[in-house]
């Protein structure tokens, strides 16, 4: 979207909220992972304070590594997000949809014909969120013993989405002509075979459904690795990242966009919008009770647990004596190593010891969090966008519903005060509200 002085705001649903523990709260729906109806009273939440996407994580394996971690975790009774987002874009009417789905252990073809189903069904509002699996466990329920090297999968992933774009171009627009009279049901001289030969697929098409309303659903991208950026400036028109440092995040947001510009993209279609954890609170030491109740939800084994996850299982934390100081430096991980790079960052900027990075990594997984009164967390969020870090943010609530509600109704209405957020839905579908570009047919435009 063009910086018009207005950030897009996404939310990040997760069914309890980011903090391991949330689960427990009183407030919280013991079921809500396989409730639709919760996941549509959140959308709802999200849709009527003029939010621009609900977005949906997605592992296809469990992540934890034992059964006593299993145990206490509160995420592993879950939806599939394409089916989940199918069903809510019969509820909800302006609000986009970001599904996620890895391209390690998916097929283009497949793919390529759920996410315009879903582009279709909600009149083009769909996303694709595109990752390339960074959970060790995800390997095994493919018949591997292990994920594939971290740049190898982005290799796959570069064929995949140029796959995926093939595919869902192979039809134009107008090409289902719906001719009773004649009898003619498609125009055939607007149908384009992929015939796709690579290294890693071979994929003939055509895809059996209508070139998406949006011609391609939103390219949502989360990688900030060295081959993530290079991925995200290639083909990202949204990216989620963590940056909980304001410096980190400007440099970050300044190198992207400059990558992208190398490959002739212009700032404004590709967005970077980081995460971030609100508590508020009327008061500073409101929203600081809040984060506090919440904590003690979270057993000290799973916040070990969650910290060697998140730090790429590269040491084995319940070894280690907790009041050291964390290193500058891991053996590099296989898995999420942008995340790796980012908490240590966080660790070495203000000095953390292991016990204290392993409490922040529990609360945010390394993004930026932001405790304190509605105005507080607006001076954050708009000075995070004016100084060129972000140009809007993936909300991710501590714990839902009350931690978005919250949110929605004393931070919204600050940030619109201070003329930053938008009042209502600018566009009919997903791309027109991101002020994305619908892209052209690339067989049209190369005959």
């Amino acid at each position: 979207m063009a910086r018009n002085g207005q950030m897009a705001l996404g939310l990040y649903v997760l069914q309890a909220g980011y903090i391991e523990g949330a689960w427990r709260d009183p407030s919280v729906p013991k079921s809500g992972g396989v409730d639709v109806e919760h996941y549509a009273h959140l959308t709802a939440l999200a849709e009527g304070a003029a939010f621009h996407f609900v977005f949906l994580p997605d592992s296809p394996s469990v992540v934890e590594r034992d059964n006593a971690n299993i145990a206490r975790a509160g995420r592993n009774d879950t939806f599939e997000p394409i089916t989940l987002l199918s069903a809510l874009s019969s509820k909800a009417k302006n609000i986009g949809f970001v599904a996620t789905a890895t391209t390690t252990y998916h097929q283009p073809y497949h793919l390529a014909r759920m996410i315009a189903s879903l582009d279709h069904l909600s009149q083009g509002r769909a996303a694709w969120n595109i990752v390339t699996s960074g959970n060790k466990f995800e390997g095994a329920n493919f018949g591997d013993q292990e994920i594939p090297e971290h740049d190898a999968r982005y290799e796959r992933a570069r064929e995949f989405v140029a796959v995926m774009k093939g595919l869902w171009d192979t039809w134009e627009d107008d090409a289902f002509i719906r001719d009773k009279q004649s009898g003619i049901f498609a125009d055939t001289t607007k149908l384009h075979v992929l015939n796709h030969r690579g290294t890693h697929f071979s994929v003939r098409g055509p895809l059996n459904i209508a070139r998406p309303p949006q011609g391609y659903p939103v390219l949502v991208q989360a990688g900030s690795s060295e081959a993530g950026v290079r991925f995200a400036s290639e083909f990202a028109e949204v990216v989620f990242t963590a940056q909980p440092l304001l410096e980190s995040g400007k440099q970050y947001y300044a190198y992207l966009k400059e990558k992208a510009r190398g490959l002739g993209r212009e700032d404004d279609q590709i967005l970077v919008m980081p995460g971030i954890v609100p508590v508020v609170g009327r008061t500073k030491q409101e929203a600081s009770d809040k984060l506090k109740k919440l904590q003690s939800y979270t057993h000290a084994d799973v916040m070990t647990e969650t910290a060697d996850r998140w730090l790429g299982f590269v040491t084995d934390l319940r070894a280690i004596n907790l009041d050291s100081l964390v290193p500058a430096t891991l053996p590099e991980t296989n898995f999420i190593q942008s995340r790796q790079k980012v908490l240590l960052e966080l660790a070495a900027r203000q000095g953390m010891t292991w016990r204290q990075l392993i409490r922040s990594i529990s609360d945010s997984r390394g993004h930026l969090m932001a405790v304190g009164t509605p105005n507080e967390i607006a001076d954050i969020m708009i000075n995070t966008f004016d100084q060129y870090a972000a140009d809007g943010f993936n909300l991710i609530p501590a714990i839902v519903p009350s931690g978005l509600k919250d949110f929605v109704e004393l931070v919204v209405p600050e940030l619109r005060r201070r003329g930053k957020f938008r009042s209502g839905s600018s566009g009919r579908t997903l791309r027109e509200n991101l002020g994305l570009k619908r892209p052209h047919n690339q067989f049209t435009r190369a005959a």
